[in-house]
């Protein structure tokens, strides 16, 4: 996707285009011929909610003004226009739970960053991959993974970037010129964006799936629910991604200069984990255990138990007296408010959508007769739909917002278990492998310059085309097990 020049002139340009767009959706009357489909009508509220839509997403794609204000300005658009009131449509976003969890998330993150534990435990394994570049791109790839089921994707990213520029610095590699240095770098990004798959706390776009998955169809999604199509799927491709890095960017040479004896002693050399490494590892895995135990605690205390309660619990022991000694100015710095308020944002207009009748609207306009399909291909073909999306919409976290609510209707008017089609489609929103705009999780390692724009769009691609298949397959053969299909 190609940013918007800086010239205001161009801003304001798609600045009033958007918004007339979102005015004829609030002034036009609903078109006889297209009103109802099938068991779904489109009210005026409803084609007011698209056009406001419609104003958002050409402002995402367009990146004339941040994300997370063009999600406020929908807010202020569908209360204007009468569609919701603005109380009721910042309730419904901003009243989720969902914003607890993504602040416990990046709390988690922050402190597993800044103590130097995630160094530790990145320079730990990777110490033990020798000195061969097809081992050392493999052992990236797979710490990125195992740790970013765990905390945010982009966070993992930022950890492994200088890690592996390190290296490249190290054997005098050249930007843009190295098939060695692309694929390191590359692998700085796939790695996180492959675990980010495999649990809720991976990335963005996976609370925003189980708040849209709560709110519209009454479904509680709980962590190890989610792991059990995550984990599969983000093993399973793990290895084929790898052989497409290895494929596309073939490395120019097989060992690097430093030996393996001395990569080990790199890491020996590390000082002994300090006071606040032991803290924070004691909360991460305090935070992992009850998010696994969740069901026996809530049969215990005989309560229902969100994913968000856990890891809020556990990240405000950080700040109790004597435990850390970070301070919350300095955390607060790593939160990611920008991305909090686009997420919750999202969720009220995709809300607004399903209560308006849109969403079953546009899901049965647009895919109304994927409910024959054999399961297998429904599964497919949604996992393909999202990805091309992908392409073309600005972020994960904007793929998400979109393509949801509009999965979890469809799934409604069609007959099918709520989990069938948003399971894939969710999934799929975390999978940004071919743009690298979709994330900060690709941005970061780009911006080490080892790697060009065309270069990841290509291996991304093949990627794409060689993980749908068997993510596809994963959440078919879980949902076999499971009796979802």
């Amino acid at each position: 996707m190609a940013r918007l020049e800086t010239h205001p002139l161009s801003r304001w340009l798609v600045l009033a285009t958007a918004l007339a767009i979102a005015i004829l959706g609030r002034l036009l009357p609903v078109p006889e011929g297209i009103a109802r489909i099938g068991g779904a009508t489109l009210t005026s509220d409803g084609l007011t909610a698209m056009g406001v839509l419609l104003f958002t997403l050409l402002l995402w794609l367009t990146e004339a003004i941040p994300f997370h204000i063009t999600g406020l300005l929908g807010i202020i658009l569908l209360a204007l226009f009468g569609v919701e009131s603005f109380a009721g449509v910042v309730s419904i976003g901003f009243g989720n739970h969902i914003v607890t969890f993504f602040i416990g998330v990046l709390i988690l993150s922050s402190f597993i960053t800044s103590s130097g534990l995630g160094n530790r435990i990145s320079v730990f394994l990777l110490s033990r991959t020798g000195n061969r570049t097809s081992v050392i791109l493999l052992g990236f790839m797979t710490v990125g993974a195992l740790i970013s089921a765990w905390i945010t994707d982009t966070a993992v990213a930022a950890m492994l970037m200088p890690l592996g520029a390190a290296i490249l610095k190290e054997e005098g590699v050249e930007p843009l010129k190295s098939n060695f240095g692309k694929a390191l770098m590359i692998s700085c990004a796939w790695g996180p964006t492959v675990g980010g798959i495999m649990t809720p706390a991976g990335a963005g776009p996976n609370p925003i799936a189980i708040g849209f998955l709560q709110e519209m169809a009454g479904v509680e999604l709980t962590f190890l629910g989610w792991m059990a199509f995550g984990v599969p799927a983000g093993l399973l491709i793990l290895l084929p991604t790898w052989g497409v890095l290895m494929l596309v960017f073939k490395p120019e040479m097989k060992r690097l200069k430093k030996t393996r004896a001395e990569m080990q002693e790199e890491y020996r050399r590390l000082p002994p984990m300090a006071r606040e490494e032991k803290t924070t590892l004691l909360i991460f895995l305090l935070t992992v255990t009850l998010w696994i135990t969740t069901p026996v605690w809530e049969h215990l205390l005989g309560i229902a138990i969100p994913i968000s309660l856990p890891v809020l619990l556990t990240a405000s022991i950080f700040f109790f007296p004597g435990v850390a000694e970070t301070p919350w100015a300095r955390v607060e710095k790593d939160i990611s408010w920008s991305s909090i308020v686009l997420i919750l944002a999202g969720i009220s207009l995709g809300m607004v959508l399903y209560r308006t009748g849109a969403a079953e609207w546009l899901a049965l306009a647009t895919l109304g007769g994927i409910g024959t399909l054999h399961p297998f291909l429904l599964v497919l073909l949604v996992v393909i739909i999202v990805s091309l999306i992908k392409i073309f919409l600005s972020s994960n976290t904007v793929t998400a917002t979109i393509m949801i609510p509009i999965m979890i209707t469809l799934a409604a008017a069609v007959g099918l278990d709520a989990l069938t089609i948003t399971m894939p489609a969710a999934l799929t929103a975390s999978m940004a492998f071919i743009m690298v705009t979709s994330t900060p999780t690709n941005v970061i390692p780009y911006t080490a310059g080892y790697f060009s724009i065309r270069d990841f769009a290509l291996g991304g691609i093949i990627v794409s085309l060689v993980s749908a298949p068997l993510v596809a397959a994963v959440i078919y053969g879980i949902g076999m097990m499971t009796g979802l299909y």
